[in-house]
């Protein structure tokens, strides 16, 4: 793999792109937006009203990172808790506390990819209905435990593997998360194909995922290099790209014939683009294993205590809920050209683009530069704390865009601009 290919591979050029966009931004410069700089201390007060309201002054070094867990544990219930509870009674030492939770969230995450503005998760033997993320949390925590995910003839060990993925169907998948005619997750088929592409790609990492092609087993890679209980976060991205970039789907972008996933072309960086580097004009996100790997970090701290070094090179996640923030607010607003063809897409007021469309790419760079902006302004405003990217994430930015979109369009609670999803990119 040559430099430019390992480069948009990395986390750095997640970063390093969106800010380009953002000095483009301010420059008057953009394709598709109106970059309002004013509002952008609006947006800041709004974030920190909802970090202050939920968290106090007393309690703001509480919030936990943005993961997985949180959603797993919707509606107060402790689900994660009580499962390491159970499975410490029956024995488990911490190591395999541990393997089993990244087994749950792996598959947890690469399913979480947008359900749908009507999609529905009723849990069993409760009457309290999900949806959304939530929904698809508590929905792939009921399948696991009831191994959906496995072959293996143990059932006393919930567990994901190679083979139980790989003969996962769309069928099966669709049942686990009551999917219907009358209660529609958009994008199942693609889903299980995305798992049953993880299911490969395990297989053939056996060095780190060992024969079973199982995802707990990273544990024991990340152990094995760890010193002093820290590890290295760049270490852990370049594992986790090595075997999700072969799972997504094949007909994007590719650098020199290689696949660079969740990376698209942006015309924005195409007119800056001053060199013969081929991938100057494409800006990388990576927002479902950024989303995998914040996500999986958090078992790693809780259970076996593992400090995580450059843990800050982790960006927001460019996806509808923090990019739906600045629209909402006004920092951020579309082209009378740009918005004409959207809502000519949708047939309604709120506009419609394909996921790969450059209006979507442009809006998702924006979403990581400014979140980096509203980062800052939080922390000017919080000054006592200091607040990592990803507890901003999670108690302000992705939270803030979920309240706006409930109170501007309480029927669907959709984002501002909508996206055609295939179920494996948001």
């Amino acid at each position: 793999m040559d430099s430019a290919t390992k480069y948009i591979l990395s986390l750095r050029a997640v970063r390093e792109r969106a800010t380009l966009v953002g000095e483009a931004a301010k420059a008057g410069k953009l394709s598709h937006f109106d970059f309002h700089e004013k509002k952008m201390d609006d947006v800041a007060d709004f974030v920190t009203s909802i970090i202050i309201r939920d968290y106090g002054s007393g309690r703001i070094s509480t919030i936990p990172p943005h993961g997985r867990w949180q959603h797993i544990e919707a509606g107060g219930v402790p689900r994660v808790k009580d499962l390491l509870e159970t499975w410490r009674k029956a024995g488990c030492d911490d190591k395999e506390l541990c393997r089993r939770v990244i087994d749950l969230f792996f598959v947890s995450v690469l399913v979480d990819a947008g359900a749908g503005d009507t999609w529905r998760y009723t849990e069993p033997h409760t009457d309290k209905v999900y949806e959304r993320s939530e929904g698809i949390a508590i929905a792939s925590l009921h399948m696991f435990t009831s191994n959906a995910f496995t072959t293996s003839k143990d059932t006393t060990i919930p567990r994901v593997d190679t083979a139980g993925l790989q003969s996962l169907t769309a069928e099966a998948l669709a049942e686990g998360f009551q999917s219907s005619e009358r209660n529609a997750m958009v994008g199942v088929a693609s889903r299980a194909a995305l798992l049953r592409s993880l299911g490969q790609s395990l297989s053939a990492q056996q060095h780190v995922f060992g024969p079973d092609g199982r995802p707990g087993n990273i544990v024991d890679h990340v152990l094995r290099d760890s010193q002093d209980n820290k590890a290295d976060l760049h270490a852990f991205w370049d594992t986790l790209q090595e075997l999700l970039i072969p799972i997504w789907p094949k007909d994007r972008t590719l650098v020199a014939g290689q696949p660079v996933g969740d990376a698209w072309p942006l015309s924005t960086l195409e007119r800056q683009a001053n060199s013969d580097d081929p991938t100057a004009k494409i800006q990388p996100f990576h927002k479902l294993s950024q989303w995998l790997t914040y996500s999986l970090l958090v078992p790693f701290e809780r259970i076996l205590g593992i400090q995580w070094l450059n843990a800050d090179s982790l960006t927001a996640l460019a996806e509808y809920r923090n990019g739906g923030l600045f629209v909402d607010l006004g920092a951020l607003t579309l082209k009378p050209e740009a918005l004409e063809r959207g809502c000519a897409a949708s047939g309604q007021n709120l506009p419609l683009f394909d996921a790969n469309d450059d209006v979507i790419v442009e809006w998702r760079a924006m979403t990581v530069a400014l979140c980096d902006m509203v980062h800052e302004k939080v922390l000017q405003r919080i000054p006592d704390e200091h607040l990592t990217i990803a507890q901003v994430l999670e108690a302000g930015t992705w939270k803030s865009g979920r309240e706006l979109a409930a109170q501007k369009r309480p029927e669907t609670k959709s984002s501002p601009i909508l996206i055609k999803s295939d179920g494996t990119l948001f």
